[in-house]
């Protein structure tokens, strides 16, 4: 059976589409509902997300091995980004992790948890460990801000965008302009029979609000910005969900390799879009340099200050001053664009200093 927030029973709530589907897009004025995010006034329904547990003695070095973040020191109460890679370094699952001292806590997408719960659970072997897909249990409150009385509640806090110990910046701007630097984001676990208490009496905004300051931080996710051959490297994931000094992993090889020896064949870019039509372009629309298809969207949004925005994945070879076009049916839309990951990113043996930066 398909998941239905109980949230959406509220005033003015309309249902967004998948993969938020069972969750309220808006509940009757995006753009105010996004000011009172950003101000840290109001919570998003994330209810449909997908919760995993992992309990047991051996939990955090079991998944220090199978993952790229390193989690064997991940601390009571810290947050951490962890991705699972296929042999050739292609994402495979995006984790928001968090530790309670004796359960390990894993947030995804709602169509992840089924599959990262039935895997997990074919590689424990021996080790003293318990997988479960709880997400029926449990359900998951945004918010761009720490919220007053749920101090005492699991509250994952996105690292975006900080350069983790062992992280990367792809970005060729000074990290103190980083857009993400704007953004707080907090995903607090709340028990599924106990979501309509836990917001009662709170501002609710929709999940469009959570895009377009996901979005304006440059920040991807999962199903959106990456597909079937997503390396971390091309949407400066390196930053916040790789450890480049831990141990072996699945997908370690091709990490290294890009990293210090090659380039990502695609990369990241914000578009700022020529607002003149009114709409915004589908998600999947195919971005253009002349008449050369370079990439697609992978994001789209009406920002309440920059107005509509978007994500996109375009070639590596393609000028990061151009002015690119995005095509979707017979609607064309004007982009400019601002290089997320720079064109040149990757090679880093032999760079000079200075240019793409690790850990500070």
């Amino acid at each position: 059976m398909s998941y239905r927030s109980p949230l959406l029973s509220r005033p003015g709530a309309v249902e967004a589409s998948e993969p938020d589907a069972g969750v309220a897009a808006h509940y009757g004025d995006p753009l105010r509902e996004q000011r009172l995010l950003a101000r840290g006034e109001a919570v998003v329904d994330l209810s449909h997300r997908g919760v995993v547990t992992v309990a047991g003695e051996d939990r955090l070095n079991w998944l220090n091995t199978l993952s790229s973040q390193l989690l064997l020191d991940l601390k009571p109460g810290e947050s951490r980004e962890t991705l699972l890679l296929t042999v050739q370094g292609r994402i495979e699952y995006d984790v928001s992790i968090i530790d309670d001292g004796a359960t390990s806590w894993l947030i995804v997408e709602s169509f992840e948890a089924e599959g990262l719960a039935a895997w997990l659970s074919s590689m424990k072997f021996m080790l003293r460990v318990d997988v479960a897909d709880v997400s029926g249990d449990w359900a998951v409150v945004g918010a761009a801000a720490a919220q007053a009385g749920f101090e005492e509640r699991l509250a994952w806090q996105d690292p975006w965008p900080g350069i983790g110990a062992g992280g990367y910046a792809y970005t060729g701007i000074e990290e103190s302009s980083h857009p993400g630097r704007e953004r707080t984001w907090f995903e607090y676990l709340v028990p599924a029979d106990g979501l309509e208490a836990a917001v009662a009496g709170r501002e609710l905004a929709g999940v469009w609000a959570a895009e377009a300051l996901r979005v304006a931080a440059w920040r991807p996710r999962f199903g959106f910005e990456t597909d079937d051959k997503t390396i971390p490297h091309e949407l400066d994931l390196l930053r916040t969900a790789v450890h480049l000094a831990k141990g072996c992993y699945k997908g370690q090889e091709t990490i290294a390799r890009v990293h210090n020896l090659g380039h990502p064949p695609r990369r990241l870019v914000f578009l700022q879009l020529d607002g003149s039509q009114h709409t915004l372009p589908a998600r999947g629309s195919e971005v253009r340099f002349g008449e050369r298809a370079v990439g697609r969207v992978t994001s789209t949004v009406q920002h309440y200050e920059m107005g509509p925005v978007a994500l996109a994945v375009v070639k590596r070879s393609v000028d990061p001053s151009a002015t690119l076009l995005v095509v979707d049916g017979d609607a064309t839309y004007d982009a400019a664009q601002e290089a997320i990951v720079a064109p040149d990113a990757g090679q880093v043996v032999g760079r000079p200093a200075g240019l793409l930066r690790g850990p500070r």
